[in-house]
């Protein structure tokens, strides 16, 4: 019997959420045969079977969350077993905490690298400075809830990472002795079954707490008059490129920051995050380089990431380090937000319900004009007041262009 684990599926996931099985007990399978489907905080990700033979056992059903490197499925191999497991054994040079990393074949890539992500919209690995202790982002949360020293702890996780059972454990606490001290009494009305998050909504809960915790932030508020605008106009792609104008203005927002430095990397291109809201969850994809896109292009890329959420056939790729996001919670409902800053980027710009407000004009008269309310969020620890309301200015003073 062949166990087959679920692999490294890259940029620091931990975990994937089974969506649905491809092949069920007894089926005969073959090498490169989709599998089973698996939901990321970052995108629905295919993986193939690694061998040809008959699937005994599944692990795990549709729902349930897999940690990486858990044993997900059983197969009979026949003759070919023995082969196989040799075949696919880590070489003496790889991590002894890493079995399963070389039995992926075909399509998928992995890797035996552990990445620590910071957000729901993820990133390439970043290096920290100081000797900090290496944790999963849940794990640092939960430390600093039950005031745990992290650096006391010895992980057990791979290569020594922290985990969430190493917090409880230095805590004296087991998961549900640990659900009862961080939750009061509920009362009878309130009592019931509690159902965990998953997927993308669980990853944003560990990043909003992670950013509350952690980030100074401070929202300004203002309206772009967009009265002169020539009958129908894209809004979307036409905030886009007033972000990247004003990205050529005022740089510092477009940055990440390291708060270890503390230290921030103003950035070049400006790769903005769109904030897609799809059923139960919120995508952001990103679109790169697009201070050098022209409003169609911009457009192009919009229709593509909005058919491509509905699909569920974003990748990884699509939704790799944003550089600075755009939230346009105004198409469903709101005036002015707080929208929360996930880190390491350093600013968020949010755009509300276009209103027709009551305006006066200089000859002292009054008009009624459509307005954007705007709202932008930035993090304090890098970024100055005078730099934010700079760029919030920029903004709005093209925004008001008629094109």
């Amino acid at each position: 019997m062949t166990t087959f684990h679920l692999p490294d599926l890259g940029e620091g996931l931990q975990e994937a959420e089974i969506v649905s099985w491809h092949v069920k007990e007894g089926d005969d399978v073959r090498v490169d045969q989709l599998m089973v489907s698996v939901e990321t905080a970052k995108a629905v990700v295919e993986v193939p079977s690694p061998y040809t033979g008959k699937i005994t056992r599944l692990l795990a059903k549709p729902g349930d969350i897999v940690a990486t490197h858990q044993a997900l499925v059983e197969f009979h191999l026949g003759n070919n077993e023995q082969a196989a497991t040799v075949a696919h054994k880590p070489s003496s040079s790889a991590s002894s905490n890493t079995p399963s990393s070389m039995t992926v074949v075909g399509r998928m890539n992995v890797s035996d690298h552990e990445l620590i992500e910071r957000a729901v919209v993820g990133g390439t690995q970043r290096s920290f400075k100081n000797g900090r202790t290496r944790s999963a982002p849940a794990a640092r949360i939960l430390a600093k809830r039950l005031s745990v020293d992290l650096a006391r702890i010895n992980g057990t996780g791979r290569d020594g990472i922290v985990t969430v059972d190493d917090v409880l454990s230095a805590a004296k606490l087991t998961r549900q002795t640990a659900n009862a001290y961080q939750l009061p009494a509920l009362g009878e009305r309130l009592a019931g079954e509690f159902e965990p998050l998953h997927g993308p909504r669980r990853v944003m809960s560990q990043s909003m707490t992670m950013s509350r915790d952690e980030m100074a932030m401070v929202t300004v508020f203002d309206d772009a008059d967009v009265h002169g605008w020539p009958g129908r106009v894209d809004m979307t792609a036409r905030i886009i490129r007033s972000l990247c104008r004003a990205v050529t203005a005022e740089p510092s927002l477009n940055a990440i920051f390291d708060p270890n430095g503390p230290a921030r990397r103003v950035l070049q291109h400006v790769d903005v995050g769109i904030a897609i809201d799809v059923g139960d969850k919120l995508l952001v994809p990103v679109i790169r380089d697009a201070e050098k896109k022209s409003l169609a292009e911009l457009r192009g890329e919009l229709n593509r990431f909005k058919q491509a959420s509905k699909d569920r056939t974003l990748t990884m790729d699509d939704m790799r380090d944003p550089t600075i996001t755009i939230t346009n919670f105004g198409t469903l409902a709101g005036r002015y937000a707080t929208p929360l800053i996930v880190p390491p980027m350093v600013a968020i710009l949010g755009t509300g319900k276009v209103h027709r407000d009551v305006v006066a004009t200089e000859s002292g008269g009054i008009e009624v004009h459509p307005r954007i309310p705007l709202s932008l969020t930035f993090d304090h620890r890098c970024i100055t007041g005078g730099e934010a309301c700079r760029f919030l200015a920029m903004v709005i003073k093209d925004l008001e262009k008629p094109e």
